[in-house]
Formats: structure tokens, sequence, C-alpha cells
């Protein structure tokens, strides 16, 4: 029985041990609609969090440099797959004071925070030459940007009328690849005084060719609202419209080649590049016949993802086996720019203990905003590869007689061992072919006697040594064993020698859990397989309609 006092005391720990924890800050991102703004145009700046924060934000420190126009606070709540996500986000309205590259402070949520961002304000644009209500202007940047390199074409409609309709075309040009950025953003903004209402529009432009590249002018129809006296007073009158065509002007891009002094197997251009690397174990360690798992990722701003090389090299490693996956890619289209990510999972399993050092990887590409050639990659690694548990078992094992004795003359208990095995396989060869005769003798006079047709008998599937070895380890959740045995059972059924081309062989049911057990080998996962979906798959996997009757004969039913 715990005394009082005692139990007061581990109360007193227990708490103590609480409050000594430390608290998990509310990650707190932040983002903008647009980036360079005119200092004369306001922009939003969003801030967006995966939690409830401390407190509401401290917008003060944003004074400094923009003036507030505006704010609001949304929330979301989503049930996905069994778990809860939220989203709060607070987007902000603002106007720069002055033109410059400005600082976005950081703003405290109480005792959470968000990160400093920092955004671009030019000089305020010149007045247009015509006094239109409605007008549309388009930038190219860069202008002269070299081959498959990224250009920004932005759109944007200015208008001081109510506007019921637009209708405007995507562009179209001629040897370029063209990718819409995000949603359109509206802003409002003042020229000479007066103020008018901006929607922008943008545009990832990729020239294939060098030379001159035009990009046409784009044609913009607008039923614009115009003041008209209604006759009488009703709710059913309509706004009156009159359509207005407005077309922007072309631009011509001048696409520069390749630099000569590029010398890397693939031309590969962006405003920057990254790549990092993972490992399912961060000791660089396995065992023999076991996976190590290795996930290199690569990020590159202003490149799509048709431009991203391989990262798996194709040297040959002697005693190691590599299994790359297919490649995982993604696109992001933010509103400054494409920006593309190739991840890639390479297994590795050594056939013999040792240590492996895999080649350094190395990726030469050219940043379009240094205007130079430079190089990207992650350095030689040696990994490790330790004994099997079948050879840690053996090198535990005490030895009886001198090293020199045993390696040139092998044991009685060895030879006995090895005798009992071949005795032990003979007689179950002898005894599977027996099994398969009697069926065979069984099933040509059961045929006989019906004397149905050869197509319509119902065909028996016999025991199979393998399929009961194979229903063994699934249930045991032996996922190495259950390989091998599918390897052996593949090769007799379909005469393929791997699990891929088998789970493509199969029925879907099946083939589906064969290639979860493949991914689960080569993942280097720490949770135990579950064996018993496979095994259910294949005890209903229709075997005896691959087995062809003939008229003359009858074929084996089953082979090993």
């Amino acid at each position: 029985m715990v005394k009082p006092m005692n139990l007061f005391n581990i109360l007193i720990v227990s708490l103590l041990l609480l409050f000594s924890l430390p608290i998990q800050a509310t990650e707190i991102q932040v983002s903008v609609d647009r980036n360079p703004v005119a200092a004369n145009e306001s922009f939003q700046i969003i801030f967006t969090a995966t939690q409830e924060p401390d407190a509401n934000p401290d917008l003060s420190a944003l004074r400094d440099n923009f003036d507030i126009l505006n704010q609001q606070r949304s929330s979301n709540s989503s049930w996905i797959n069994g778990k809860s996500s939220r989203n709060e986000q607070w987007i902000v309205t603002v106007m720069a004071k002055q033109p410059g590259e400005l600082l976005i402070p950081a703003i405290t949520f109480g005792s959470d925070h968000s990160n400093p961002l920092k955004i671009r304000v030019m000089e305020n644009q010149s007045a247009p030459q015509n006094d239109d209500d409605v007008f549309m202007e388009v930038t190219a940047t860069p202008e002269t940007p070299f081959v498959q390199s990224q250009v920004l074409y932005t759109i944007r409609l200015y208008r001081r009328v109510q506007i019921a309709q637009a209708r405007l075309d995507d562009p179209q040009v001629k040897d370029a690849l063209i990718e819409k950025l995000g949603e359109d953003s509206n802003y409002s903004t003042q020229i000479s005084g007066v103020d008018y209402s901006v929607t922008e529009r943008r545009y990832a432009i990729f020239p294939q060719q060098s030379g001159e590249l035009t990009i046409p002018p784009l044609t913009l129809d607008a039923e614009v609202v115009v003041p008209r006296r209604q006759r009488f007073n009703s709710f059913f009158n309509q706004p009156s419209t009159e359509t207005r065509r407005i077309a922007s002007k072309a631009i011509t891009l001048h696409v520069q080649a390749v630099p000569v002094d590029f010398k890397g197997a693939d031309w590969l251009s962006a405003e920057s590049l990254e790549i990092s690397e993972e490992w399912s174990d961060n000791d660089l360690q396995t065992e023999v016949g076991e996976p190590l798992t290795r996930t290199l990722r690569l990020t590159a701003k202003g490149a799509t993802v048709g431009q991203l090389p391989e990262l798996s090299s194709h040297q040959a490693i002697d005693g190691i086996k590599t299994y790359p996956d297919q490649p995982q890619l993604k696109e992001d289209k933010l509103a400054d720019g494409l920006t593309a990510v190739r991840e890639e999972k390479i297994a590795y399993i050594p056939s013999k203990s040792g240590d492996y050092t895999l080649p350094a990887l190395e990726i030469q590409w050219f940043n379009t905003k240094t205007q130079r050639i430079e190089k990207t990659g992650v350095p030689s690694v040696t990994i490790k590869a330790l004994p099997g548990k079948e050879a840690s078992q053996q090198l535990a094992k005490p030895m009886s007689q001198p090293a020199e004795t045993q390696s040139n003359q092998p044991s009685s208990t060895a030879v006995a061992s090895e005798n009992s095995n071949i005795v032990y396989w003979q007689g179950l060869s002898v005894f599977l072919a027996a099994g398969w005769l009697v069926t065979a003798v069984l099933f040509y006079r059961n045929r006989k006697k019906t004397g149905l047709p050869a197509d319509q008998l119902p065909v028996e599937k016999p025991d199979s040594a393998i399929e009961k070895a194979l229903k063994i380890a699934c249930l045991e959740n032996d996922p190495q064993t259950a390989k091998q045995l599918l390897l052996q059972w593949g090769k007799a059924q379909f005469n393929v020698e791997s699990l891929n081309a088998i789970a493509k062989t199969c029925p879907q049911a099946l083939g589906s859990e064969i290639e979860l057990l493949n991914k689960y080998l080569y993942s280097g996962r720490a949770e135990t397989w579950n064996g018993q979906p496979l095994w259910l798959a294949f005890s209903q996997h229709p075997v005896s309609a691959k087995v062809k009757i003939m008229d003359d004969g009858l074929e084996p039913l089953y082979k090993l």
C-alpha cells in the first residue's frame, strides 16, 4: 500500500515533469499574392497556421513600411483518412509606403511568430498614353533568356469601370512550353491620381529554340457596364453593357543558345537548384540480403520536371545489387514561377559483408540569376553490410577443432547433415512425383467414366510443397521467405524470375499483394509485414485456369 506522503511526492514530481516539457510552437507560414509590386499597388500578405496559434497577430510592426488597408481571417477543417487537419489564415491587404526592397517583419501571435519575408517594391508606373478607362498591359522577364529557361509573362488588365463579363484566351507561342501560374490576383492601384482596379495573370514560358521568339498580341473581349437612364423603375431592369475589344502589344524575345563552355551531359537552367538525400538507416548499415534505401530529392526553381536529370547511378558495384524505384515527379505553379521536384528511391542489397563506397553525384547547371555555370551534388558515401543472422550464428558457435583442420576437412556432423538434406529432398521429390502420377491416373479414369469433354472436367489442385511453405511464411509474417517461395512458384508457373513480372502475370488481387510485398522489401520499413492478405489472395488464385488439357493426353498439372 502506497503511503499518503509517498503518493503526494509522486504527484508533485509528475507535475514538475509535465510543466518542464517543452511546448512545441505553432508553425506560421507567410506568403504574398505576388512579388514584385509597384509602390502604388495594394497586395496581400497571407499568414497560414496548421493549428490555433497562441493569440491573434500583432500587426503594428507592419506600419513602418506599409499602410494596412484591410484584414480578414478564415479557418478550414477537414477529416481525411481518419486524420483531422486544420488551417487558419489571416489575409492582410497593404500598400507599400516607398519603393525598394522592403522587409515584412516577423509578426507575433502571442508566443508564436512568423518568419520575416522580403518583397521588392518598384517605382510608380507611368500614366497610360491615352485616357482609356479599360486597357491591358503585358510584360516579359527576361527578354533575352537562354533556351529552355523560364520567362515570366505577366498580363495586367486595368479598369476604372465595371465589367460584367470578359474573355481572354491563353497566349499561343510556337516552339515554347507555356504553364499558367496559380490563380488570378486582384488589387487596386493609382496612376496619375486616378484609381484603377487591376486583374493580374501570370504564365511561365520556356522557349525551346534559340533565336527570335515573338509572343503575339492578346485580345480581350469585355462587356462594360454603361450608365443609362431607365424608362421606369423595375426589379427586372438589366444593366446596359457595351462590348469593348482591347488588344495588348506583341513582345519579341531574343533567345540565347547554350553557352559553349557548358560541359554537362544535359543542359539545365534554373534560378536555383538543390539536392538532398535521406537514408532508411542513419548509420548507413544493413545486413547481407537486407535492403538499405536511399532517397534523393532534386528541387529546381524556374525549370520543368522534364528538364531534371536522373539521380540514380547506373554504375555497377561489385557485391551489391541496386533496385531503383519509379521516380516521383511534381511541379508547383507558384506566383513567382515554376518549381520542379524529382524524387528517387534506390534500394541497395549487399550479397556479402563489407564496406561499399557509392560514387559522388554531381549535376552541372546554369544559374539564370548569376548567369554562371555551377555544380551541385552530394559527396560519395560508404555503407556497411553486416553479416546476416545465419552467418552471425555460425560465427558465434564454439570451435571444437583447430581452424586449419576445419578448413581442410569437413566435420562428420556437416557431412551427415548434408547427406540428410539430400535424402530429404530426394524423398520429397519421389513423394511429389508419385502424388502427381496418382492424380493423373485418377483424372484419366474419371474422364473415361464420365465421357465429358476434356475442357469441362474439374481439375483438382494438388497440394504443393511450395504452397504449403508459402502459407506458413505468410501466416508467420516472414517476407524474405515468402519472396523466395514466390520466385520459385513464378518460375515454374509463368517462367518469370522477378516479383514485378509475377505480379503483372497474376490476377489483380494477387498481383497487388505481390507488389506490396516487393515495395516493403525495398523500402526498409521498420514495421512488421502482414502476410495474411497475400496468402488469402494466393489461395483464391485460379492456377487451374492456366492448365491446358489436350485431346491426345494430359499435360502435367503442376510444375516445380
